[in-house]
C-alpha cells in the first residue's frame, strides 16, 4: 500500500469510528427518553411504575429505531395481562425518534419483590 492510500483508509477508519459514536450518542438519548415514558406506566394494582418494579427486562433500540422490549408482569395471572403491554407500546412509540415499538411479555426469569428498585421498596414500605 502507497502512503497515499495509508492515509485515505486511515480517514475511512476515523469517519467511520466519527458515525458509530455519533450514532451511540443518538441511541443513548433515545433510551433515556424511552425510560422516561415507561416511567410513566403503572401497574393499576401498585403506585409503582413499572420501570421501578423490575418489569421492564430488556430494551433494545435497533438502527433504525424500532423499540424492542421484554417485559414480565408481576404474575401471569395479572388482571392487566391484556391492556399494560399495548399501554408500553403506545408510551413508547409516542417517543419522538422511535419509528416502532414493539414488546413481548416474558416470564422467564419469574418476577419477584426483589427486582423492584430501592426507590420502590422504599415507597411500598418493604424496606426503611
Amino acid at each position: 500500500m502507497t502512503g497515499e492510500e495509508n492515509l485515505d483508509r486511515a480517514a475511512a477508519m476515523l469517519d467511520d469510528d466519527q458515525v458509530e459514536k455519533k450514532r451511540q450518542a443518538e441511541v443513548d438519548e433515545l433510551g433515556e427518553r424511552v425510560i422516561e415514558a415507561l416511567r410513566t406506566v403503572y401497574d393499576p394494582e401498585i403506585p409503582v411504575n413499572i420501570f421501578e418494579l423490575g418489569l421492564i427486562y430488556k430494551v433494545d433500540i435497533e438502527d433504525d429505531n424500532v423499540v424492542k422490549i421484554d417485559m414480565t408482569l408481576t404474575s401471569p395471572h395479572c388482571p392487566v395481562a391484556e391492556i399494560l403491554p399495548e399501554e408500553v407500546r403506545q408510551k413508547v412509540f409516542a417517543v419522538d425518534g422511535v419509528t416502532d415499538a414493539e414488546v413481548g411479555v416474558v416470564w422467564e426469569p419469574p418476577w419477584h419483590p426483589g427486582m423492584m428498585s430501592e426507590e420502590a421498596q422504599l415507597e411500598l414500605g418493604m424496606i426503611s
